[in-house]
């Protein structure tokens, strides 16, 4: 362990840091590493979403379509006071147990608030997944239309002109140094959000003349509660099943839109998300590796000072094992080797330093009281979140005290992190021992090239998505005017070219660049270690390394559309090579269109339907081609029976498809197969567990439904099922990261990517003679990025996985279509390049008959 004795005081006002008192109680448990907590709620499992044992599943609610505006307004003063409408009372709320707020009470204490002080403002920044509002309080001193806008004009100027900012002596004198606390993004993790309501009513109604100061000098945005869904019903995962400090470069949900937007839009300096539960507390800083994509100087030297006085504020509550179960708290970056580490940009303090955030941290409050814990006394769970909830307000008391104090510099280290990117200078190797401990172990950098070109080479669709996502993301694209030179490559109009001397280059290269093997290096990971959206997200994106980039470009807003239908008559052909097109063909499906599926893997529209395929070219971007005589299997709108997680229920939803959630126990009580095309199956779905009834039914509709598996659970199915003859071989279970694949022209093979995602990786020996491998992983390699060795037995490692089947399709002796995956091809709702591959396989088991029909 990285132990040692400096510690480095940080002067915060006691007026700030006023620790409110503490209360007896029996020891709880010791305290836990800053290692990956399992326990607490896995990000990857076999526990089917949406249909848990012995209930039947309930389709997930979706928030209504709203053409409301959200975010934060640039043209208006503080303070922003608006009515907050009051949701219906809800007793189920699973914070009222706990003795905290309920989220219907949410609304009614911050209009009191907003009538008590003019130093509160509230804005709805979004809605969640199922339709609640997402509310954001500023704390900040009376601003007039004309401040407000100077404040503004000073943050655009830090990242637009950050050289001139930097030379700007006034700058900071004027500037209201931003803070962003988000609470609550873990729903069953709920004492953030009350801890941030007790802040904001001590600084609103404070009459110190220091925090006076502070509210001049600064503001602090609250999101008070990131994730009301789970906060209401007890989940960690939002109304969709999502785990949103996942979800950061992916975007999938609303409630991460709403944070990102935030971020974008205020620009903190410095930033706490409240979690629970570690005892003793545990603030970040993390363990290596690090994110080779930060100005980490900048980073660690803001973020350990910070930690440092949370953990002062904390361990000055008073709270002892002995007296409370309460642990001193611990620093991974300081007590531990690995295991806890800000590699992966997915978790919200791990985006926000890419915004110019320079003191970035997850605080774990540390008594535990959900999952198992909150089946305890009621009196003991509200005798834990009243101590949690303390320890939360002193991690923001003790933030706000260090950006008080540290104004001026965490100003200046944002503009030098903007100012770095927009010059294009290397990525900085942070000095040894810039922070104690700070050793060889740490020093992660990377090459940034000097652009990135993106084409619609393999599919100007999937190109158009990416652009957009970065440019929602405030990475700055432009597109050529006219064809172009580059590295010897010729480049057609229309290109798009993300030019690497932005001020958050950082985050356009965290998202393009391939990545890295980082296996050497440690032995243990927090949660994934292989991303990118050039290799996964099915656009053609070119990295320049060097030289002069003579484009002539504008800056886009938004990509070029896409979609097109030919003007020759005839029929129309669909290749299905991006999950647009998915939905474009699920959209005609469900119109009754008459449509054919080909094993190139295309869709025949009849020339009758022409004015449908125009409306869902238009729709989702898609480009229609001539059909000739292609020849084809009638296919009809597939529904699905699915025993999955809940990222692959929502990408499958999200592609258009009908989906019922099944389990075992849905599948024991009785379930009618007459509307189940295909079955897949993933998670929490035994052949084994079957009552005889059940296996009966589901056996007869073998007979003539499809089947697609994924993982260990779905090997499992296969092989008790009796379908297809193949021996499922598992690799180390905690490998993930982007693999080389190499692909068959099958039908489902056909048109994949050359790259694909695994976590927990499988692959296919022993193969029947009526099995076909789809895909392979690549004898070169395979891994391209992430973390994957062998097992303690050296088995499991890539090398065994090399040339071996990734995916394989084939025919039961019963007739059932079917398909084995040892990838993840939707994993998170991230992988978007590889969406059609399960959509192929969707619609070649769907179509049993092999009746072949000509097209008109």
């Amino acid at each position: 362990m990285r132990l040692y004795a400096a510690i480095l005081s940080i002067a915060v006002s006691a007026a700030l840091l006023v620790p409110p008192g503490s209360a007896a109680a029996e020891p709880a448990e010791p305290p836990q590493p800053a290692v990956r907590d399992f326990g607490n709620g896995p990000e990857r499992n076999e526990v089917a979403a949406g249909a848990a044992e012995g209930q039947r599943a309930e389709t997930l609610r979706r928030a209504p379509e709203t053409t409301e505006s959200y975010g934060l307004s640039r043209d208006r003063g503080y303070p922003r006071q608006v009515q907050l409408s009051t949701p219906a009372e809800n007793p189920a709320d699973a914070s009222i147990k706990l003795g905290l707020v309920p989220y219907h009470a949410i609304a009614p204490k911050l209009n009191d608030l907003q009538r008590r002080s003019d130093r509160v403002s509230v804005e709805i920044i979004g809605r969640s997944h199922q339709g609640r509002d997402l509310y954001l309080v500023t704390l900040t001193a009376p601003e007039s239309r004309g401040e407000a806008g100077e404040q503004s004009a000073i943050r655009d100027r830090i990242e637009n002109d950050p050289a001139g900012a930097a030379r700007d002596r006034r700058l900071a004198a004027r500037y209201k140094a931003p803070i962003f606390v988000n609470a609550n993004i873990h729903g069953n993790e709920w004492e953030g959000t009350d801890a941030a309501l007790r802040t904001i009513e001590e600084l609103a109604t404070s009459t110190d003349p220091q925090v006076a100061d502070l509210m001049k000098r600064t503001r602090l945005y609250f999101n008070v509660t990131a994730n009301p869904d789970g906060r209401v019903n007890g989940t960690r995962a939002n109304g969709a099943g999502f785990d949103m400090n996942r979800d950061f470069i992916t975007a999938s949900q609303p409630e991460v839109r709403a944070m990102r937007q935030v971020m974008i839009d205020t620009q903190p300096v410095a930033m706490i998300d409240l979690h629970g539960y570690v005892n003793g507390t545990l603030i970040e800083p993390t363990t290596p590796p690090h994110g080779a994509n930060y100005e980490y100087d900048l980073f660690i030297r803001n973020t350990y000072a910070n930690g440092l006085g949370m953990e002062a504020a904390v361990n000055g509550l008073g709270y002892t094992p002995a007296k409370d179960g309460v642990h001193p708290v611990q620093i991974p970056f300081r007590d531990s080797d690995e295991g806890w580490d800000d590699w992966p940009p997915i978790f919200t303090p791990q985006y926000a330093p890419f915004h110019g955030t320079v003191a970035s941290h997850t605080v774990e409050i540390p008594l535990r009281v959900n999952n198992a814990d909150y089946n305890l006394p009621v009196e003991e769970l509200r005798r834990r979140s009243a101590i949690n909830t303390d320890v939360a307000a002193a991690a923001i008391r003790a933030t706000y005290g260090f950006v008080h104090s540290k104004h001026d510099q965490l100003i200046a280290d944002q503009i030098e992190v903007f100012r770095r990117g927009a010059a294009g200078e290397p990525s900085k190797v942070v000095p040894l021992g810039i922070v104690p401990g700070f050793g060889p172990e740490d020093v992660y950098n990377t090459t940034f090239p000097r652009a990135y070109v993106i084409t619609g080479q393999r599919s100007a669709t999937a190109a158009a998505r990416l652009v957009d996502h970065l440019i929602a993301n405030d990475v700055r694209v432009e597109r050529a005017k006219r064809s172009f030179r580059l590295n010897g490559k010729t480049y057609p109009a229309g290109s798009y070219v993300v030019d690497m001397r932005q001020p958050k280059r950082g985050l356009a290269n965290v998202m393009l660049e391939p990545g890295e093997d980082i296996s050497p290096r440690v032995d243990a990971m927090y949660d994934i270690s292989g991303w990118s959206h050039a290799l996964l997200w099915g656009a053609t994106v070119d990295s320049v390394a060097s030289g002069p980039l003579h484009v002539s470009s504008e800056p886009v807003k938004a990509a070029a559309p896409t979609g097109s239908v030919p003007r020759t008559p005839g029929s129309l052909a669909l290749k299905v090579t991006d999950a647009k097109e998915v939905q474009a063909l699920n959209d005609l499906l469900a119109q009754g269109v008459a449509v054919t599926w080909t094993n190139d893997g295309s869709a025949i529209v009849p020339a009758a339907a022409r004015q449908a395929a125009a409306t869902v070219s238009d729709r989702y971007g898609v480009a229609f081609t001539p059909a000739g005589s292609a020849t084809g299997t009638p296919l009809a709108q597939v529904r699905i029976a699915a025993a999955a997680s809940a990222d692959e229920l929502f990408t499958l939803r999200e592609m258009g498809f009908a989906v019922t959630p099944v389990s075992t126990a849905v599948l024991n009580a009785g379930f009618d197969w007459s509307g189940t095309d295909v079955l897949y199956v993933s998670s929490g779905l035994s052949y084994a567990a079957l009552n005889p009834a059940a296996r009966t039914a589901l056996d007869a509709y073998l007979a003539t439904g499809g089947v697609i598996t994924r993982g260990g659970t779905g090997a499992a199915f296969n092989a008790a099922a009796g379908l297809l003859t193949a021996t499922a071989v598992a690799g180390r279970g905690d490998a993930n990261g982007v693999v080389r694949v190499t692909s068959s022209s099958g039908p489902v093979g056909a048109g994949s990517p050359e790259h694909s995602f695994v976590y927990s990786p499988r692959w296919f020996t022993a193969l029947g003679a009526e099995v076909t491998v789809e895909q392979s992983y690549a004898t070169d390699g395979p891994l391209v990025s992430g973390h994957w060795r062998p097992d303690d037995n050296g088995m499991g490692g890539p090398e065994a996985a090399r040339g071996q089947a990734a995916v394989v399709s084939g025919r039961d002796e019963r007739g059932a279509a079917v398909v084995l995956f040892g990838t993840e091809p939707m994993f998170r709702n991230h992988p978007k390049g590889l969406f059609p591959q399960v959509a192929r396989a969707l619609y070649w088991s769907a179509a049993v008959t092999g009746a072949t029909v000509t097209t008109p």
